[in-house]
């Protein structure tokens, strides 16, 4: 038995009642108006119990368990979704008045152990055995010091630990086996028992400066300060309003609680309304706020139970979650209207005024829409109604092809030509190759920085594909004619919702690659690709859908405004002018890594495209471009330098509804009959013709 408010790593527990036979069920626990029926100086709570759970049903006993049966109850000391702090009287209740709380129940009877998870709560409350006997509490060395990660510890009454029962055995807590026979002979102790191998002795060394640290601070002085701060930044964030007068957060936290509480944590968890009262998406703001040097923790935080019931979601939300494709950790953080999850802020002993009000500051200037800021990014909800734009500067005349790029490798680095062929998948031969770590994962610059320095070039004439790297002596030759990739395989796998055909090199080219990029890695060349729903009708990131694509991430093309880099220039700038924090930062359009870079129109005049002619070829616009970090990456004389710009500036003017657009995301309109006779090819000069929204 569990409180919905249970941390995943207390539901696992269930999997080990589930699997022998035994129940397991979800309760919400609220304080009892009768007080008569209370019992000394203990509250008297009711209980409501969710379904009951069960597997193996033919082991499931047929009668109602006897007195001498043992059941588990576990509740955290404090909920990390909320902050909620439960009673610790809970333990004394359910071990004393069982039968009353849980009258109508087969499990009334029996004995009822105690399990208090106080992973959370033991940073800032004190927790005395002597007075709430709880039989088992688990806490957790990271949540206490900050240090070190994956080291917590057990600690279980005795009487309570000698029913423990393991199966496993490995060194150390064994006192003699036989190889060759059925035979061990196990160690007494429960500490030896249970600590599987070598302990992790440097850490635990570590914990005594973690202790030393709390004791001169003292858990009282902890407790106080987190509350002040949590106190000040609740009452902040609730007075935000919109120019509307619209609430801009949503708290999950209620005062009029029913459950048996008793006060709250140093944790806020909360969502983001726009003034339409639609939600910002938890991502966006975790996104932004990293771009702050703000670290947030979003989603459910492994509290399932906790999630949905202050959010509000019900089986059928999450199972549609699901089937949507949301999982733990993805970005999906709205679906249906709905949002999938939240955003917690966590206060420590280290934590300062300074810290809460830098927050509130950063919520104010990127989420709050103010009477002076009517029209601001957050504002809209197509790309093309982006501020300082005009339906005339949508249309300006004399814009043309100013360059042509090819990446032939994904996330490695292209080259520029004057002219160039066109295909059914884009530009010929763009990202047809992609590097492919041993393990199955796709190499890319998020993972491997280094893979920019990789340079390429093709020969048309000579048929190709040239490569080199300042970690390899020898330029690598890859003829481009080669269907069978010198005798490599054959694979298929996934890539946003895309299913691909690759066909790998021999060892040779493997090696040359995984010396450029210091790991080791495979080259694949894509020979066939094609869009998919997998089975939860999940649609990947991927946006055009229609066509054939090679190794892109979301279509063939990006363009990019050598007007609108100027102008993101301009307010790069300003910024570092305004700031007074030193040499202000100027991008090149090539940072953003486009296949086509335009000139002659008015900044961000291409946000209002549906489609264009450039020369004779026509072309969709399938939207702005999502930008990522990735952007944030710059090569300074072959080093790889990160920073939070431009990044942090789009942002301030460039999102809409949780993206930051910059350039347009394209799709070649090929007719098969020409096609097959002659491939088209695009040129440095054609001029670009346009129609709008």
């Amino acid at each position: 038995m569990y409180t919905m408010e249970n941390h995943n790593s207390v539901l696992g527990i269930r999997e080990y009642a589930l699997s022998h036979g035994s129940a397991a069920f979800a309760i919400d626990i609220e304080e009892s108006m009768d007080h008569e029926v209370s019992r000394g100086n203990l509250m008297s709570v009711k209980v409501s119990q969710h379904q009951i759970q069960r597997r193996n049903e033919a082991r499931f006993f047929e009668k109602e368990p006897t007195g001498g049966a043992y059941n588990l109850f576990a509740f955290p000391s404090e909920c990390n979704f909320s902050g909620l702090r439960f009673s610790l009287d809970l333990v004394k209740i359910i071990k004393e008045d069982s039968e009353r709380i849980l009258e109508g129940s087969p499990f009334c009877s029996g004995r009822w152990m105690v399990l208090i998870d106080a992973a959370k709560g033991c940073a800032t409350q004190t927790l005395d055995l002597s007075k709430h006997p709880a039989d088992f509490v688990v806490i957790s060395f990271y949540k206490l010091f900050g240090y070190p990660t994956g080291l917590g510890a057990l600690i279980a009454r005795n009487d309570a630990a000698k029913l423990l029962k393991k199966t496993y055995f490995s060194g150390g807590t064994v006192a003699a086996s036989i190889a060759d026979t059925d035979f061990i002979k196990r160690r007494e102790e429960i500490e030896e028992l249970f600590e599987d191998g070598t302990t992790s002795f440097l850490s635990i060394a570590s914990i005594r400066h973690g202790f030393k640290m709390l004791n001169s601070l003292t858990t009282p002085s902890i407790s106080r300060h987190t509350t002040s701060l949590t106190t000040y930044m609740r009452k902040m964030l609730l007075a935000l309003k919109h120019e509307n007068g619209a609430n801009v957060c949503t708290l999950y936290r209620s005062d009029n609680v029913k459950v048996v509480c008793h006060g709250w944590g140093p944790i806020i968890s909360f969502n983001l309304r726009r003034p339409d009262g639609s939600w910002f998406g938890y991502r966006e703001v975790e996104k932004l706020a990293s771009l702050s040097q703000i670290q947030l923790r979003t989603g459910c935080f492994c509290n399932p139970g906790a999630c949905a019931k202050y959010l509000g979601l019900s089986h059928s939300d999450l199972l549609s979650n699901i089937e949507a494709g949301h999982v733990c950790w993805d970005d999906y953080d709205v679906v249906n209207g709905k949002p999938a999850g939240a955003v917690r802020v966590s206060f420590g002993y280290m934590s300062t005024y300074e810290d809460a009000k830098k927050f509130i500051d950063f919520v104010r200037t990127s989420f709050v829409s103010l009477p002076n800021q009517i029209g601001r990014y957050h504002l809209r909800e197509r790309p093309s109604s982006f501020p300082d734009e005009g339906p005339g500067k949508l249309l300006a005349g004399g814009v043309c092809l100013k360059s042509i790029t090819i990446y032939p490798i994904k996330s490695c680095a292209g080259f520029s030509a004057a002219s160039w062929p066109l295909s059914s998948t884009g530009l010929q031969y763009d990202r047809e190759w992609l590097l492919k770590s041993l393990t199955g994962d796709i190499l890319t610059q998020k993972k491997v920085p280094e893979m920019c320095l990789i340079s390429t070039s093709i020969d048309l004439h000579q048929g190709i594909l040239f490569v080199e790297s300042p970690r390899c002596k020898e330029r690598l030759q890859i003829n481009l004619k080669s269907n069978i990739c010198n005798g490599g395989t054959g694979e298929d796998f996934h890539i946003h919702g895309q299913r691909y055909e690759g066909r790998s090199y021999n060892n040779e080219v493997n090696i040359w690659f995984s010396q450029a990029v210091g790991r080791p890695c495979c080259l694949l060349r894509c020979s066939m690709s094609n869009y998919y729903l997998n089975n939860s009708r999940c649609v990947g990131m991927c946006r055009d859908v229609q066509s054939r694509l090679n190794f892109v991430n979301e279509a063939q093309f990006l363009l990019i405004s050598k007007e609108s880099v100027s102008d993101l220039n301009d307010r790069l700038s300003s910024n570092m002018k305004n700031s007074a924090l030193g040499v202000a930062v100027e991008v090149n359009p090539m940072r953003f890594r486009p296949n086509l870079v335009i000139s002659g129109g008015e900044p961000y005049a291409e946000d209002g495209w549906r489609n264009l002619k450039i020369g004779d070829n026509c072309f969709t616009s399938l939207g702005g471009c999502n930008r990522c970090q990735m952007i944030n990456l710059g090569n300074e004389g072959g080093k790889m330098q990160k920073s939070n710009e431009p990044l942090a500036t789009l942002a301030s003017y460039r999102r809409v509804k949780g993206k930051i657009l910059f350039g347009i995301l394209l799709r070649y309109e090929t007719a098969d009959e020409v096609e097959q006779e002659t491939n088209p090819w695009l040129q440095v000069g054609q001029e670009i013709h346009p129609n709008s929204f």
